[in-house]
C-alpha cells in the first residue's frame, strides 16, 4: 500500500488565496519528523512555518523557493525512502481537472471562488447578473464592514466539529492584539484549543460570551483600528440582511460540501500549529514562538530552561504548558490531588434534589456518532476466552529488555494488528454502495476522559514492534489526558480496541466506532482453577467480545479473526515471526 502523504499549502488566514515559499528548510532525501518546519511561507499577513505532520523522508518538492502555490496545492510529499509517489500527483491532477469540469452554482459569490481562471469568473458573474434580474431586491439594508476591520470566525478544528464552546476570552474589548495572540480558548468535540485571530489591531467586538457556543463560521470577534464603529455591520449580520458567508455556505453545501470539508480538514491542523510556530527569537540564542514567550512570562517560567520540541529545538506553546521546574516536580502529585473536584453533597434526608449538567461538545458528538452506529449498523457479538499464561510470562521477559514498559493492552493491539493482516475483511468500512477494505492497519485504542471517550490511533500497528506500540500509545494517552492531542492523532482508525480489564470488568460489549466494521471489547484477566496433568492448578483467562457490523463482516469471518487473535496471545512468540 501507499504510505506516502501529500503536504498541501495550508490556509493561514481568512483572506489568503496563495502562499509564497520563502525558503525550504529541508531538501529531497532528508529525514523529517512530524513537527519539523519544512518551509517558510509568506502569506498576505505574515511569514509563517509550514509543518508537515508526517514522519519519513522528503520525497518530492513541488514548489521552488520564490514561487507561489494556491491553497490546498501539493507542495511536498513525505513517505518511505525510495517509495513511488507519482500516483499521488497523477490522482491530484485528475481531481483538479474534474473540479474544473463541474458546474459552479450561480449563487456562489466571486469572493468565495479561489484560484479560478478568468473564464470561470466571467461565467459566475453572468450567472449572478441573471439571478439578480430574476429575483426581487433584498428588503433589508446591507452594512459594509468598516475599512481596516477584520472578522474572526469560529474555525473548523476537527472533521466532526459542528460548533465550538468559548471556555474563556483571553482578551477583552479595547485590548490591543497581535496576529499570533490566542484570543480565546474553545472547547470542541475533541479537545480544548486556542483560537488565533491572525489579525493585528484592537479588539472591537466579541460576539459570543464565555460559556456559550458558536457554529462553524459564525462571527466570534472583530479586530480593527481603535474607535472603529462596527455596530451597523453587527446588526446587519444578526438580522441576516448581509447574507453572511455562513448562510452562503449553507446554500452551496450540498454541491461542494465534501470538497470543502476535505480542504478545511487539511488546512485547520496547519493553522493550529501556526499559532505556536509563528516566529523564532531574532537573536538566535533562544528559539521560541511569541506565544510561548508570552505564556512563559505569564507563568513566571525561565524560558531558557524549557526544552524545545519544535524544529531545531524551537520552544512552542505545548513545551511551556508541560514544563515543570525541577524544584516543583515533587509538588506535582500534591497539586494534582488538590485539583481534584470535591465530592458533591447529596440531598438532605427526605428531600428531592437534582442538577442539570449541560452536555459538553465531546458528549454531544459521542451521543450522535455512537447512536448512528448502533441503530444503522446491525451489530452481532462473538465472545471468546483466551488463556493468558504464556502472555504473562512473555510480557515479563519482554519488559526486562524493552526500553518502555509493555502493557497487556499493547500485546492485544499487536495481536489484533497481526490478525487483521490475515483477515482483511475485518479491516474494512461499510460505504453504502461498496465495502472499503483498508490495506493499512491503524488501531484505535479507546481512552476514558472526564467528558467522555477519545480514541487515539496507533498507525501502521502491524509494522511496529511491541516497544514501539507501547511508546506510541503512552504518548498518545498522555496527550489525551492533557487535551493536547492533534486531530490527525485521533482520526483514521480502521479497527478499535476498548479495554476495561484494568477496572475489573470481566466481560462487556462495545459499540462499533465509525467508520470501522468491528471493535474488540477486552475484559480483565482472571485466575481460575483448572485440571492440569494428574491434579489441579491455576490458570489465567481473559474474555474478549468482538462487535461486528453484519453488513461488511459475516459471523464466520469474525470467528476466524478471533481464533487468530487467540493463537497470537496464547503463544506471543508467533507474533514476532
Amino acid at each position: 500500500f501507499n504510505m506516502a502523504q501529500a503536504i498541501r499549502m495550508p490556509l493561514m488566514s481568512d483572506t489568503m488565496t496563495e502562499g509564497k515559499i520563502i525558503q525550504w528548510n529541508k531538501k529531497v532525501g532528508d529525514k523529517v519528523k512530524s513537527d519539523d518546519s519544512l518551509a517558510e511561507v509568506e502569506t498576505d499577513k505574515a511569514t509563517m512555518d509550514v509543518v508537515g505532520y508526517e514522519d519519513g523522508t522528503l520525497l518530492y518538492i513541488g514548489v521552488e523557493a520564490g514561487k507561489s502555490a494556491k491553497i490546498n496545492d501539493i507542495i511536498a510529499i513525505v513517505g518511505k525512502e525510495g517509495e513511488d509517489y507519482k500516483s499521488i500527483l497523477e490522482e491530484d491532477k485528475k481531481a483538479g481537472n474534474q473540479n474544473k469540469k463541474e458546474k459552479i452554482p450561480v449563487d456562489k459569490k466571486l469572493s468565495e471562488v479561489r484560484g479560478k481562471n478568468e473564464n470561470e469568473e466571467k461565467a459566475i458573474a453572468e450567472g449572478e447578473e441573471k439571478q439578480s434580474e430574476d429575483k426581487p431586491a433584498d428588503v433589508g439594508v446591507k452594512a459594509e464592514l468598516p475599512d481596516g476591520a477584520k472578522v474572526i470566525r469560529m474555525p473548523l478544528m476537527s472533521d466532526t466539529m459542528t460548533e465550538g464552546k468559548i471556555i474563556q476570552w483571553n482578551k477583552k474589548v479595547g485590548d490591543k492584539v497581535k496576529s499570533d495572540d490566542a484570543l480565546a480558548e474553545v472547547e470542541t468535540d475533541k479537545a480544548t484549543m486556542d483560537v488565533v485571530g491572525y489579525e493585528e489591531g484592537t479588539l472591537l467586538y466579541i460576539g459570543v460570551e464565555a460559556g456559550k457556543a458558536a457554529k462553524i463560521n459564525d462571527i466570534i470577534a472583530i479586530v480593527g483600528k481603535a474607535g472603529t464603529d462596527v455596530s451597523a455591520f453587527v446588526e446587519a449580520e444578526k438580522s441576516g440582511t448581509n447574507n453572511s458567508p455562513a448562510k452562503e455556505q449553507d446554500n452551496t453545501k450540498k454541491i461542494e460540501g465534501k470538497q470543502e470539508a476535505a480542504e478545511n480538514k487539511a488546512a485547520t491542523p496547519q493553522k493550529e500549529q501556526m499559532a505556536s510556530n509563528a516566529a523564532s527569537d531574532a537573536g538566535g540564542r533562544i528559539k521560541a514562538s511569541p506565544l510561548a514567550k508570552k505564556l512563559a512570562a505569564e507563568k513566571g517560567v525561565d524560558i531558557s530552561q524549557v526544552p524545545g520540541s519544535g524544529d531545531g529545538g524551537r520552544i512552542v506553546k505545548k513545551d511551556v504548558d508541560s514544563f515543570v521546574p525541577k524544584a516543583d516536580q515533587k509538588e506535582v502529585s500534591k497539586k494534582e490531588e488538590a485539583a481534584r473536584p470535591p465530592l458533591q453533597p447529596f440531598a438532605a434526608i427526605g428531600q428531592e434534589s437534582y442538577e442539570d449538567i449541560p452536555n459538553s461538545q465531546m458528549r454531544k458528538t459521542i451521543a450522535r456518532r455512537l447512536g448512528e452506529s448502533k441503530y444503522q449498523a446491525p451489530h452481532f457479538y462473538l465472545t471468546m476466552e483466551i488463556n493468558m499464561d504464556n502472555a504473562i510470562t512473555s510480557r515479563k521477559s519482554i519488559n526486562e529488555v524493552s526500553p518502555v514498559k509493555v502493557s497487556f493492552n499493547d500485546l492485544v493491539i499487536k495481536a489484533c494488528a497481526m490478525a487483521l493482516r490475515l483477515h482483511p475483511a475485518v479491516n474494512s468500512s461499510w460505504m453504502g454502495e461498496f465495502i472499503r477494505q483498508n490495506k493499512h492497519i491503524h488501531i484505535g485504542s479507546a481512552v476514558a476522559v472526564p467528558d467522555g471517550l477519545m480514541v487515539p490511533v496507533i498507525r501502521y500497528a502491524d509494522q511496529k514492534s511491541l516497544s514501539q506500540i507501547a511508546s506510541d500509545a503512552s504518548q498518545l494517552y498522555e496527550k489525551v489526558r492533557n487535551k493536547k492531542i492533534a486531530p490527525e492523532e485521533y482520526s483514521g482508525n480502521t479497527f478499535t480496541i476498548s479495554n476495561l480489564g484494568m477496572m475489573d470488568i470481566e466481560q462487556f460489549t462495545a459499540i462499533i466506532n465509525p467508520p470501522d466494521s468491528a471493535i474488540l471489547a477486552v475484559g480483565a484477566i482472571k485466575e481460575r482453577v483448572v485440571k492440569k496433568d494428574e491434579g489441579f492448578g491455576v490458570s489465567n483467562f481473559m474474555k474478549v467480545t468482538l462487535s461486528c457490523d453484519h453488513r461488511s463482516v459475516d459471523g464466520a469471518v469474525g470467528a476466524a479473526f478471533l481464533q487468530t487473535v487467540k493463537g497470537f496471545l496464547e503463544n506471543p512468540v508467533t507474533m514476532l515471526v
